[in-house]
């Protein structure tokens, strides 16, 4: 039982993970499934329909999810347009079937959990706090109200309770932990052999009538793609101002209004004789001080040196045990009283007291750096190019807004836009939902030239950034458009006679391997049943040991456990997904101790059970509760689907 989990989570439980984390339901609740009136619908649960608008939207987003998650790992043929419309609409039907279920529980959702929701939702906060103009902001950018979006994020909330109860409530008992880590943690001592298809290739191209039953069979494999070809029109910032340059004057003004920027701050080593005579002191305290420092001042000039005096006489702690340095410092950090005079001291040369705030100071600069300005030729070309990107930014946006709007007056032609922006309608090449090159692979674009708004009803489509860094934006529309359509036999002869030979070769890998177990359960020796195919011993592997062929560990872990020590291995054959076969050869099994796993490794995998087992247990909780439900599921045309 503990196996069949393992497997399931590797298996449906991954590829339900990953489309329930491609269609965000962050937006959308369940009540954006139904449809009203006479709207068509694609599926019927117990009397409630999923509207076939809901049902596209949620296609064509978690297509565009997909694209964008992944990236260029992003594969077409691991996500073909039929089986994300299935896993779509299965996840939807099974929303409105858990929200009916928890209805009918008398389950509902308080104010104060829609309310810690929205709170903890990081699209709603700034710097990790609450915002509510970022909530306001992120809404009105989604076209939603406050109060539609807290009721459906009140149904998302619904439609979780009960997944929630089954998985959260799930526990494990400590004679199934130790089963579990036995069964998991085991490891088996395998052997094998490796048939390669290619020994197996048949020399022999098939017979016509096997070509043409094959084509009869796998029409569907034959099959191009719907395709469009749009024209557009691209606003770039790159080419948006030409070779313009910003003039001189330009220049220069923007020079003056930064120099500061330009300038590196001055600093001064500084280094001090403090006695205190804070404002405020009497006379004769302050006149006492000042005397002090002049007695101190002729000191120094006579060859005392000033780090002595100041160890002995300053009363400034910070300074005073280091010979009254205090380091570089800038204007800004010292009393201005202070800072007037020792800014204005030419280095190596003793003030006169100094009276600030504290009291007298007697001062002495020792070293000056910075206080450089860059000349207007150094930063000039920083100076263009910040002005020129200025100038570009702008002009962008606005011929973007004018883009948009051009293209949405005139929803049935890109002339007038291109007239008005001095821009050229393009062409692209013919490209499937799956994209095509250049700015046609992007997801944003074909999700664009494939929505029903611009494919069905002919319009132009709405404004479309498709760079990364904001510079680039289009317009597009559909300009023709191929059906799906069978290609004829003869462009895919080549391919269907190689499918044929794989398949045969296939065949016979898998039946050498099925006989060469026969030979080794009799009691051949398994090196002369190899014969010329190499024989492999990893050894004693763990289950998800790298480097072996996961064909090799399934047939491995899966035969059963020889009956002792001095038996016979047990032995048995799968074919390979590159079309081979492999014989496995199983001589002893080691089984963990779950006894000697440390406490914080049995707690890790006491969770990955209880999650397995609630994944498992939602499942089939699920499984009933569409048992119980009436659903009918719908195509486009009002067929019932099968």
């Amino acid at each position: 039982m503990l196996q069949e989990i393992r497997e399931r989570a590797q298996g449906w439980v991954a590829w339900a993970i990953v489309i329930l984390i491609s269609v965000p339901f962050a937006f959308w609740g369940i009540d954006s499934y139904l449809g009203g009136g006479r709207e068509p619908f694609v599926a019927k649960v117990d009397g409630t329909k999923i509207s076939e608008r809901a049902f596209t939207n949620n296609v064509q987003r978690t297509r565009m999810e997909l694209r964008e998650r992944l990236g260029a790992a992003f594969d077409p043929a691991l996500f073909d347009d039929a089986r994300i419309r299935a896993q779509v609409l299965e996840q939807m039907i099974n929303e409105l079937v858990l929200r009916d279920a928890t209805l009918g529980l008398g389950l509902r959702v308080s104010d104060q959990a829609v309310q810690a929701a929205i709170l903890a939702e990081p699209f709603f906060q700034e710097d990790g706090v609450f915002s509510r103009a970022a909530y306001q902001r992120v809404l009105r950018l989604q076209g939603l109200s406050p109060a539609g979006y807290e009721e459906n994020l009140r149904q998302r909330l619904l439609t979780t309770q009960l997944p929630r109860a089954v998985t959260e409530t799930e526990f494990v008992t400590p004679a199934e932990l130790d089963a579990s880590i036995r069964l998991l943690r085991q490891r088996r001592e395998l052997s094998y052999i490796l048939l390669d298809a290619a020994s197996f290739m048949p020399t022999e191209a098939p017979d016509e009538e096997s070509i043409q039953a094959w084509y009869d069979t796998h029409q569907a494999a034959f099959e191009t793609p719907e395709q469009v070809r749009a024209s557009y029109l691209l606003l770039d910032a790159a080419t948006l101002l030409g070779d313009a340059a910003p003039d001189e004057a330009t220049l220069r003004e923007r020079y003056q209004e930064r120099l500061p920027e330009f300038s590196t701050p001055e600093e001064r080593r500084i280094r001090h004789i403090l006695i205190t005579a804070p404002v405020g002191s009497e006379a004769e305290v302050a006149d006492a001080a000042r005397e002090r420092l002049l007695a101190a001042r002729e000191q120094i000039l006579a060859g005392a040196d000033f780090a002595t005096l100041a160890a002995e006489l300053s009363d400034d702690p910070g300074s005073a045990a280091n010979g009254g340095d205090l380091g570089f410092v800038a204007r800004g950090l010292l009393d201005p009283a202070f800072a007037e005079v020792a800014f204005g001291l030419p280095a190596g040369e003793l003030s006169e007291p100094v009276r600030s705030r504290f009291g007298y100071h007697l001062i002495e600069v020792t070293e000056v750096r910075g206080g450089e300005v860059s000349d207007f030729e150094a930063v000039r070309e920083q100076l263009a190019r910040e002005l020129t990107a200025g100038q570009t930014e702008a002009a962008f946006f606005d011929a973007a807004e004018q883009l948009a709007t051009l293209a949405y007056e005139s929803p049935d032609s890109l002339i007038p836009a291109a007239e008005a922006l001095g821009l050229t309608v393009q062409t692209s090449d013919w490209f499937a939902r799956d994209g095509g090159e250049g700015l046609f692979a992007n997801p944003r674009v074909v999700a664009a030239a494939f929505s029903d708004d611009v494919l069905e009803q002919g319009n132009n489509s709405e404004l479309i950034e498709p760079a990364l860094d904001g510079q680039q934006a289009l317009v597009l529309r559909v300009d023709d458009r191929r059906p799906p359509a069978l290609q004829p036999m003869e462009a895919v002869r080549d391919e269907i006679i190689a499918s044929l030979q794989s398949e045969q070769a296939a065949a016979a890998a898998l039946e050498a391997a099925a006989a060469m177990v026969e030979q080794l359960q009799a009691g051949a020796p398994l090196d002369e049943v190899a014969g010329e195919h190499a024989v492999v011993v990893p050894g004693l592997v763990a289950r998800n040991a790298p480097g072996l062929l996961p064909t090799v560990l399934q047939v491995g872990f899966a035969l059963p456990r020889p009956e002792s020590a001095a038996a016979d291995s047990t032995y048995g054959s799968a074919a390979t997904p590159e079309g081979g076969a492999v014989v496995v050869a199983l001589a002893s099994v080691d089984d963990a101790d779950p006894t000697g796993l440390p406490a914080a490794e049995r707690a890790g995998e006491r969770s990955l059970l209880s999650d397995a087992l609630g994944r498992s247990h939602l499942s089939e909780f699920l499984a009933y509760l569409r048992g119980r439900a009436k659903v009918e599921q719908r195509a486009f045309d009002g067929d019932e689907l099968p």
